[in-house]
């Protein structure tokens, strides 16, 4: 990936990632740092410990050592890159940070954590303030906890760690049973969409139900010809079982129609996927759908052979708020 802001954000709260340790967070809480919206400014506004801040907030360091935070991934993955926004942090911003990473099983205590064997994925390196301060890391192992190391102290808005999701899947799974093979949690991502107007793409593929017409993907009125797409990589090559769309909040602007088709293609770029001759084969026919609803196809939507990607195609334009593709796995994920 050139921009690896485009993968999933494997810490983000929806997905279960929390921080769940820091040395000081005296000025604001280290939660703040994996809210899912952008950092706010209040103008004027103070606690009892001083100017109220959105994000993790240190205080002054007058001893020699560094301030830090772990953080425990919601979904295990490869990390391509980490963001380390300074927001509003101005005259109060570390000067450098660093990364640490390390992979451990269960939910471990602090002591497992502290003894853990953590491994350095991005070397001490300056930061600027009051910005996204984007930083590509070797994507090469699988990790479940982070630690973010500011020097010498200060303020960071927004961590945002993004990367390919790798569960660890029960037993059950691996010897046959039934999972969404498109979930975010499951390691499924959203390639590439003809128009995200109004709704990211990876909203699709969220666990739960959505909670409001944004919380969904939503493309602009259509005022020509052709219609709207999306494609997702499954977890793992996978077989089909049933689909589900799931049009809730959008009571005027869900689409008219839709159907899915799947291709087999281990290793397919999206410019390989939307070219005219790219095996798509079909998955679910067309059918019609219906606002502010959920839908669910077994006998039509099940796919007998594996596939690796699918198309979710909406006719002409509108919004859809999960698609879920329940399925066994071909093969391990790898």
């Amino acid at each position: 990936m050139s921009d690896f802001t485009q993968l999933v954000d494997l810490a983000q709260e929806r997905l279960g990632g929390a921080v769940i340790d820091a040395n000081d967070e005296f000025f604001a809480a280290k939660e703040a740092m994996l809210k899912a919206g952008p950092p706010e400014w209040r103008e004027g506004a103070y606690t009892e410990r001083g100017k109220w801040m959105d994000g993790w907030e240190t205080r002054r360091r007058r001893t020699p050592g560094h301030d830090w935070a772990v953080v425990r991934l919601g979904v295990p993955g490869h990390v391509h890159g980490v963001v380390v926004d300074t927001a509003f942090y101005r005259g109060n911003y570390p000067e450098h940070c660093s990364v640490d990473a390390c992979e451990l099983p269960g939910v471990p205590t602090p002591a497992e954590l502290e003894a853990a064997p953590w491994a350095e994925i991005l070397a001490k390196t300056a930061l600027e303030g009051n910005a996204p301060n984007h930083f590509a890391v070797d994507p090469s192992r699988r990790w479940t906890h982070l630690r973010l190391n500011i020097y010498p102290d200060g303020g960071v808005a927004r961590l945002r760690v993004h990367g390919v999701a790798r569960p660890a899947f029960p037993r059950f799974v691996l010897q046959g049973g039934e999972l969404d093979l498109a979930s975010m949690e499951n390691g499924g991502w959203v390639m590439a969409c003809s128009d995200m107007m109004y709704g990211d793409r990876q909203n699709l593929i969220l666990p739960g139900r959505s909670r409001f017409m944004g919380d969904g993907w939503e493309t602009q009125r259509r005022r020509g010809p052709g219609n709207d797409w999306a494609i997702v990589r499954l977890t793992a090559p996978g077989i089909i079982h049933r689909v589900e769309i799931d049009t809730d909040f959008f009571m005027g602007n869900a689409p008219d129609r839709c159907w899915i088709d799947g291709i087999f293609a281990p290793n397919a770029t999206v410019e390989g996927l939307q070219d005219p001759g790219a095996a798509w084969r079909p998955i679910l026919p067309e059918a019609q759908v219906q606002p502010n609803a959920r839908h669910r196809w077994e006998s039509e939507g099940a796919a007998p052979d594996p596939v690796t990607h699918v198309r979710l195609s909406t006719a002409p334009d509108g919004g859809v708020a999960r698609l879920r593709l329940f399925g066994t796995l071909a093969e391990p994920p790898r």
